[in-house]
């Protein structure tokens, strides 16, 4: 997902270069080549897709020019995560409909990519064999205020817990609660599920984006795609995935991890991850 404008990083962020295609962290690549590199280690090249407003298809054609134009999803405007999802699983489905697929934002850290990428396959053999929706959860080092949270149930499986429930950017007392309970855990806004599992939960809990999206079948990947998208896309709701499908799905399940992570939303995130001379 690479559509966002990093609104909390300006000045430096702006609507026309947003943070996912700046070197923010100066080493050497934008987060957006980052991401698509670390990827590049468990997935083919053209199993990885790129949806993103289309008013940056420049910009990913200029930093990411190995990526075939087929594989980049052009949002005509912005409607936050479900539609976007919704998109691109429909697309995928009709590629091959026993796709498993991770989705991650593009402009997020990993100090330990290489345990991110351990966590990530052991997610897809899961998905693979069963109907769920699985988010990576992130085991908390604060009170986080700025964050999502995750409460878990029990372990089913080694790894895997069934979700409690999803709570948004609590205040400070009560994430301090959450931490100090340790039942919680950051939502990382990473999600792994087979294509099978992803559209019959948007079928069942939000048909809304489900019946806009099911009109373009027969017409994904190819030269009627764009058209169809650009009509159509405009008109389905402005709603997270969090909202639409994970709050509400019972069957969502979550991987505690430590790899690392940062979503770099705002300059104190930043701040966190960077080293300091003695002056801090």
């Amino acid at each position: 997902m690479a559509g966002g404008i990093g609104s909390r990083f300006w000045p430096e962020s702006r609507v026309k270069k947003p943070k996912q295609f700046l070197d923010i962290l100066n080493t050497g690549e934008t987060l957006i080549q980052t991401t698509y590199n670390r990827f590049l280690k468990i997935a083919d090249k053209d199993n990885i897709f790129i949806v993103t407003n289309e008013q940056y298809i420049p910009l990913i054609n200029e930093q990411l020019p190995e990526v075939d134009a087929s594989r980049i999803l052009a949002e005509p405007m912005r409607k936050n995560t479900a539609p976007c999802i919704a998109y691109a699983c429909h697309k995928i489905a009709s590629m091959d409909p026993d796709a498993n697929i991770v989705i991650a934002p593009c402009d997020h850290i990993m100090l330990n990519p290489d345990k991110f990428l351990y966590v990530v396959l052991e997610a897809l053999e899961y998905t693979q064999k069963n109907d769920v929706l699985v988010t990576l959860g992130i085991k908390p080092t604060r009170p986080d205020t700025g964050y999502g949270y995750i409460q878990m149930e029990a372990e089913t499986e080694p790894g895997l817990y069934k979700v409690k429930r999803f709570t948004e950017k609590p205040d400070h007392a009560t994430a301090h609660q959450f931490v100090q309970s340790g039942e919680y855990l950051w939502n990382a806004g990473i999600f792994v599920w087979n294509v099978r599992s992803i559209l019959s939960a948007f079928e069942n809990l939000s048909p809304d984006i489900f019946q806009i999206l099911q009109k373009g079948n027969g017409k994904w990947n190819t030269p009627e795609e764009q058209e169809f998208i650009n009509q159509f896309y405009p008109t389905t709701p402005n709603i997270s995935v969090d909202f639409a499908i994970m709050e509400k799905a019972p069957n969502v399940y979550t991987v505690p991890a430590e790899f690392g992570w940062s979503d770099l939303g705002t300059w104190a995130s930043l701040y966190e991850e960077c080293p300091k001379d003695d002056r801090g």
